[in-house]
């Protein structure tokens, strides 16, 4: 008798490991999920790490604007997914210079309140923020976060009184995989073949649109594929959750996304950095900014030496109890005090 239910008990526990296996090899609900969660996580602590260093006063928001219907996608709640936040300072009549930022999150995760603290800062000197909530997978697959981030544009537009922004003077910015949206969207307005490519008309000009803002993100998108350990199976796994691709070696999604191999010499003035511990700066961020160059592009650079300590993780830039984040805010500042200020 025991060994018969000894025989079922394994033979049960064999079934779940097989349907595991199945549903993660299947599907990119599980590991997305999963990741999703621990980016979730990770969001939180950096977050309070921000908080402390936001003005306690002097900056107005409104938040939670919805700004497109939402995607058709199953499984998408369209309340959460587009919608906006906008801070400004308190007392705004006029309508300022003004900083449009797309959150990070490896394509499958984040919110916009997420920096809502760094929001406030740059608020707090003078600008206009919006923080943007976009569809990611794999709720929706691409190219839905672009045409709704591009959505997001066209309302701001319409709406620019009411939300104090100078519609001639606008910065795009992004963290991680937000920077490579942001790179995208930049592309998509300063480069008309890409744009009839990808089937979109642009919300912003190439006049309106006066640099980007550019975080340890991904610029040349094949460079995360086949990498090995947890890290390689977290990257192939967002990825085939929100292209949709599982072959993403020869992913017509990936190839589009790879903004390094599509901007050209109209492409703004950029600021761009990452962290000396993060492989995307030595990956994506340095080779990014040394195409941009070579094409004649202005570019603000801000890089760290390998030996330079504490070692400054992926999204350091948000970690403002460190000397390098303060130094990322302060020639942040600058950049858009030359550019929109």
């Amino acid at each position: 008798m025991r060994k018969k239910w000894l025989w079922r008990t394994l033979a049960v526990l064999a079934g779940i490991v097989v349907v595991t296996i199945v549903a993660f090899t299947v599907s990119p609900w599980p590991s997305a999920l999963i990741i999703r969660q621990v980016f979730q996580d990770g969001a939180k602590k950096v977050a309070a790490i921000m908080a402390p260093y936001a003005p306690t006063s002097g900056v107005d928001s409104v938040l939670d604007v919805q700004y497109a219907e939402g995607s058709t996608e199953p499984y998408v709640t369209p309340s959460s997914f587009t919608q906006l936040d906008v801070f400004y300072p308190t007392g705004t009549t006029e309508p300022l210079g003004t900083v449009i930022w797309t959150h990070g999150g490896a394509w499958i995760s984040g919110n916009k309140s997420n920096n809502r603290s760094y929001f406030e800062i740059l608020a707090s000197k003078g600008y206009t923020v919006v923080g943007l909530n976009y569809t990611y997978g794999p709720e929706a697959q691409y190219p839905t976060a672009v045409f709704e981030l591009n959505q997001a544009h066209k309302f701001l537009l319409e709406n620019a009184d009411k939300f104090h922004i100078n519609p001639d003077a606008i910065v795009l910015a992004g963290d991680s995989a937000g920077a490579q949206l942001t790179s995208q969207l930049a592309t998509i307005i300063t480069k008309p073949s890409y744009a009839t490519g990808m089937k979109i008309t642009p919300a912003l000009s190439p006049e309106q649109l006066q640099g980007v803002v550019l975080n340890c993100g991904v610029y040349e998108v094949t460079s995360l594929l086949g990498q090995k350990g947890i890290l390689g199976w977290g990257d192939d796994a967002s990825l085939w959750a929100y292209t949709g691709d599982r072959d993403l070696v020869n992913s017509a999604a990936v190839a589009e996304m790879s903004t390094i191999h599509h901007v050209d010499g109209n492409f703004p003035a950029t600021y761009i950095s990452g962290g000396n511990a993060d492989p995307l700066t030595a990956e994506n961020s340095k080779p990014f900014a040394a195409k941009l160059q070579s094409l004649g592009v202005n570019v603000t650079e801000l890089f760290w030496p390998d030996d330079y300590t504490p070692p400054l993780p992926h999204e350091y830039q948000f970690r403002l109890n460190l000397d390098a984040a303060q130094t990322a805010l302060t020639q942040t500042l600058a950049f858009l005090d030359e550019r929109i200020g």
